[in-house]
């Protein structure tokens, strides 16, 4: 099986300028599909499973390559190299946009632009920093999923997604937890929840987009100013929208975000 299947990579549209969208914790590609194909009149556009995810190949998960962000990150440039793509705009939501940092570190210049939807360098509070968690409240969200997956997922999905007067969006999002082997999802809440990567991004040298939501009990809005603020050549936009996951609950803002960000940035070779 070749790396690109073993991601069940999808590649549409018409452009040739790559965007590769890179899913969050607990979801697959198939989140994308409000979205991604927006851009397939001008770009090439890249969805794709982190393995353990959707219909990844769930022999390829290895405990000790993915005990770190690093190992979903290799993944990532593997990938964009396995695809030859150049100049890539790289989308990642939540902890991919952590992801997306990393790997940028390890391939200075494969990504020309990055786009981060409501990231999080860090979810626990320390110090000066708020990233919307004291230590407990992270202990016991991973102390509910190692005893209850289902349960977990039924419950935090509302949590993370918001707008519950659309509770077909939370539906959603915990079909797409409860689909996710458990020991996977375990393995994976405690690589995200536990992550610190604010020191990866001063050395951010990609022009960045972040978008963030006025309401996200997630990653607070606090925690988008404080990314634009670490991030030398960034701009931060944040939408009249609730919840972690603007990408389904507001994908027309969402689109229209991506679309003004990249026009400002002008056209671009090749």
């Amino acid at each position: 099986m070749t790396l690109v299947e073993k991601h069940a990579v999808q590649i549409s549209g018409q452009g040739l300028r790559p965007m590769v969208f890179s899913h969050g914790f607990g979801c697959d590609q198939n989140m994308w599909r409000l979205v991604a194909p927006a851009f397939a009149a001008e770009f090439k556009t890249v969805v794709f499973d982190h393995i353990g995810a959707g219909r990844s190949d769930l022999s390829a998960y290895d405990r000790d390559k993915y005990a770190s962000l690093d190992g979903y990150a290799d993944d990532v440039v593997a990938l964009c190299e396995a695809l030859d793509l150049k100049d890539v705009v790289f989308v990642g939501h939540s902890v991919s946009a952590m992801i997306g940092v990393l790997a940028a570190a390890r391939r200075p210049g494969l990504f020309g632009d990055m786009i981060m939807i409501c990231p999080s360098p860090r979810y626990i509070d320390d110090a000066d920093y708020v990233g919307g968690f004291a230590r407990a409240d992270i202990d016991e969200l991973l102390e509910f999923l190692d005893a209850n997956h289902l349960g977990w997922s039924t419950t935090m999905a509302p949590v993370i997604m918001g707008n519950p007067d659309r509770p077909e969006l939370a539906d959603e999002l915990s079909n797409s937890f409860c689909s996710t082997d458990p020991d996977i999802a375990r393995q994976f809440a405690r690589v995200t929840f536990l992550s610190d990567s604010r020191a990866d991004l001063a050395a951010v040298a990609t022009p960045t987009m972040i978008i963030d939501c006025l309401e996200d009990s997630i990653a607070p809005p606090v925690v988008g100013r404080y990314v634009q603020a670490a991030i030398a050549r960034s701009v931060l936009t944040t939408l009249d929208a609730t919840g972690h996951c603007p990408h389904l609950s507001a994908p027309e803002a969402t689109i229209a975000a991506i679309r003004s960000y990249l026009d400002d940035r002008g056209p671009r070779a090749g």
